[in-house]
């Protein structure tokens, strides 16, 4: 499955995590190049980093932590991060990572999420850098039992010769707990094991091509979330591809940083949700396009939110003048319960849209393609995410778990290795979900020629008048009205007197709010035929959302049908 240099010699014969590392104790080659908040660059080869990993690990093991206990992270700083969470890993100790406060705003509520995970991890320990020890007391006091520990203080003490030595890991222990991002339902703790890991990592490296010597990787994208730690900091471990790592809130203030590093670099693989592909063609004029060289980019991943059509075309066609190559854009998808990937557009190939008969996709949940005769107000397209990784399969089925032929659409099913052990601590939802045919997915889509077409979120489906509407759909076609703040647009619907009624909350960006409201209702109405019952606008930032910045749809739906929400809106229009 792969080239000599794709995985070190042993890589491919690596059972556990713990594993790689020692075998990356031998290799000083090249490694991860951590940029700081000012600029500068610090590199750490991968004997270095097995080292100080393998160290630190032991540290935890002298402190009386042991195999399968857990700890939590909030490490904000990427170098530290890394080393402690793979400090933990060399040894068994089970790591979770969480996502920093973002600002005092809704500390509150940060607290509260926070909180949950804590619980829910069972975490003995918090490891925390000391910026944050003062501000994170407040979880301290709301979780019982936790002990906190300062990364800086706690990792400088010395390890003594009588630190215990770690016990033997298998393939089918737990290697990380990694918490969903929450944006359909409370976070969850996904159990993901040594084996899991790296099956998903392998066939990473396979459908990316990555080669040792030839690839380099950039990423800004939060070691908390499952596609920076385990695309960026957990697949080029093993196949020893060096990566440089742009910490996620320089990208968030100065979001042409990206760029700019990649061509600074020499990248051939980074990798961005659909905002972050958004925010990067805003951000990036035409007279700073002239100084970027992307021609060393092979793939822009795309992926862990709906590909929105438009954004990836502007992106390759925004970035063409720099360098971008054709078919350099790849859309993607994953999960968390997948460890990560689970299908990978095939690289090289620009992006062509399946356009299928809109009356048939509402109507009976069919994707018929549709002829070029048809008017455009008749289609609806959807980007293609690729066939499954390999080793894999993906299957869709009917809500009794039947498989459905092509071009129908029904829940998306991912089976194989990479599946990862379940929820921790949560045996109805692993019931729900991790099936004897597979992970259930929760999201619907359908297979066309075994090309993968993600449509929407099941639990999310808006069904209006016996016909389902993707919410995504309908959210797109909002912010395209001026004043909206995009990808700040929530749809969903609620008890009506004959059906169920569509209700749009969103961010106004500027503008005359009543005027904006009536423009989206007759911009939806035109466009998807499909009416709009209320319409509230909301200050930017007063939506909830995920750490990872994903709306949360049914916080979103809880808060209006509580009432919540209104106190806070600059415009409702019934």
């Amino acid at each position: 499955m792969f080239s000599k240099e794709a995985l070190p010699p042993g890589g491919a014969t690596a059972s556990t995590f713990t594993q790689v590392l020692a075998e990356n104790l031998g290799h000083s080659d090249s490694g991860y190049t951590f940029i700081h908040e000012d600029g500068r660059e610090h590199f750490v080869n991968w004997s270095e980093l097995s080292r100080e990993a393998l160290r630190r690990g032991r540290q935890l093991l002298q402190s009386g932590l042991r195999k399968g206990e857990r700890i939590a992270l909030i490490v904000p700083e990427e170098q530290e991060f890394v080393l402690t969470f793979l400090g933990a890993v060399s040894v068994g100790v089970i790591p979770a990572p969480m996502y920093p406060p973002m600002g005092f705003s809704k500390f509150e509520a940060y607290c509260e999420d926070a909180a949950h995970i804590l619980r829910a991890a069972g975490a003995r320990v918090l490891v925390m850098p000391r910026s944050l020890a003062d501000l994170l007391d407040p979880l301290l006091q709301a979780v019982e039992g936790l002990r906190a520990v300062v990364s800086e203080e706690f990792f400088a003490e010395p390890l003594v010769r009588s630190a215990p030595q770690p016990e033997a890991i298998l393939p089918e222990d737990v290697m990380f707990l990694q918490f969903t991002s929450g944006s359909t339902a409370a976070p969850k703790g996904v159990r993901v094991t040594h084996a899991s890991v790296l099956a998903n990592c392998a066939a990473i490296i396979s459908a990316l091509r990555l080669e040792r010597g030839r690839d380099r990787g950039v990423s800004w994208l939060p070691m908390y979330h499952d596609m920076g730690l385990v695309g960026f900091v957990l697949a080029p471990l093993i196949a020893r591809c060096p990566v440089s790592f742009l910490p996620t809130l320089r990208f968030a203030l100065s979001p042409r940083l990206w760029l700019e590093t990649v061509s600074r670099h020499r990248a051939t693989v980074t990798f961005a949700p659909n905002f972050g592909l958004a925010l990067a063609v805003k951000h990036t004029s035409a007279e700073e396009i002239q100084r970027l060289d992307l021609s060393c980019l092979r793939v822009v991943g795309c992926g862990a939110e709906p590909n929105h059509p438009e954004t990836l075309r502007s992106f390759a066609a925004h970035f063409a003048a720099a360098g971008l190559r054709p078919g350099a854009v790849v859309p993607c998808y994953g999960m968390a319960e997948a460890t990560l990937a689970i299908s990978f557009s095939e690289i090289g190939v620009p992006l062509a849209l399946d356009v299928i008969q809109k009356e048939p996709y509402h109507a009976s949940g069919l994707a018929r393609p549709a002829s070029e005769a048809e008017v455009p107000g008749s289609q609806v397209a959807f980007v293609p995410c690729g066939p499954p990784i390999a080793g894999h399969r993906i299957l869709i089925v009917d809500d009794e778990g039947n498989p459905l032929p092509e071009r129908h659409i029904g829940e998306v099913v991912f089976q194989g290795p990479s599946v990862a052990a379940g929820y921790h601590g949560d045996a109805e939802a692993t019931r729900r979900s991790f099936t004897a045919h597979g992970l259930r997915t929760g999201d619907c889509g359908y297979l066309a020629d075994g090309i993968l077409y993600v449509t929407s979120r099941k639990k999310d489906l808006l069904i209006i008048n016996g016909r389902n509407h993707d919410p995504q759909t309908v959210e797109w076609a909002a912010a395209e009205v001026p004043g909206l703040r995009k990808g700040n647009v929530v749809a969903f619907t609620r008890p009506g007197r004959a059906t169920e009624e569509v209700v749009i909350v969103a961010e106004l960006r500027g503008g005359d709010a009543a005027a904006v409201a009536r423009q989206v209702r007759g911009h939806i109405q035109t466009k998807l035929s499909l009416p709009v019952a209320e319409i509230l606008l909301l200050a930017p930032g007063e939506l909830p959302k995920t750490s990872s910045g994903k709306v949360k749809r049914s916080k979103t739906r809880q808060q209006y049908l509580e009432g919540a929400l209104r106190g806070g809106a600059l415009y409702q229009a019934s």
